[in-house]
């Protein structure tokens, strides 16, 4: 994980009180610079961390058919506006060679991947390659549903507005009926 300055930061959002019309000594302020420091250090924990490490536990187990670990919560703030957004990924995959994982991995990998300044699609891809690459399964799916709050407290103000991306590789992604077994659990 990469070193967060905290002192930095809390100097950073003093300014940015200050800048607003804010007195960053009144009381209600006075301990928020310590405390979004120590926030930011927590929301963006997955930098330098690689997804790759969390599948490099590794089971034998007679199973080539679909794993799918769906509605994992995740939170992420935004690279555009450093704002959050936050929702729910889908991870699916079909084992080869009888390589599985466990399934809090995936769960760990969407978890770390978010904790960046990011963009949605970035996590879908960047999982499903994460997995593509270390498993090495016949096919591998992942679909983000999120919330993006620059969408929903400024600009267009659209509160409720879901964004979905989707990375598909392998056999799901050849093979429409297995890409739409996938959908269908996850719609279920």
């Amino acid at each position: 994980m990469a070193e967060v300055n905290r002192a930095q930061i809390e100097e950073a959002v003093k300014l940015i009180l200050e800048a607003i019309g804010e007195d960053p000594t009144r009381e209600g302020l006075l301990d928020t610079p310590k405390r979004v420091a120590k926030m930011y250090e927590e929301v963006f924990s997955g930098i330098d961390v690689e997804p790759k490490e969390y599948f490099q536990t590794i089971f034998s187990e007679d199973h080539e058919e679909l794993v799918l670990v769906k509605d994992i919560p995740f939170y992420s703030m935004c690279e555009h506006h450093l704002v959050p957004f936050y929702g729910h990924a889908h991870v699916a995959y079909i084992p080869r060679n009888g390589k599985v994982t466990g399934l809090s991995k995936l769960a760990r990998a969407v978890e770390t991947v978010a904790k960046r300044p990011q963009l949605q699609e970035r996590i879908t891809s960047t999982v499903v390659d994460s997995i593509m690459e270390t498993l090495e399964p016949y096919g591998a799916m992942v679909v983000v549903e999120a919330e993006h709050m620059c969408m929903t407290m400024r600009g267009v103000k659209k509160p409720g507005s879901k964004t979905i991306t989707t990375a598909v590789r392998g056999s799901l992604k050849e093979d429409a009926q297995s890409r739409n077994e996938v959908l269908a659990f996850i719609n279920a």
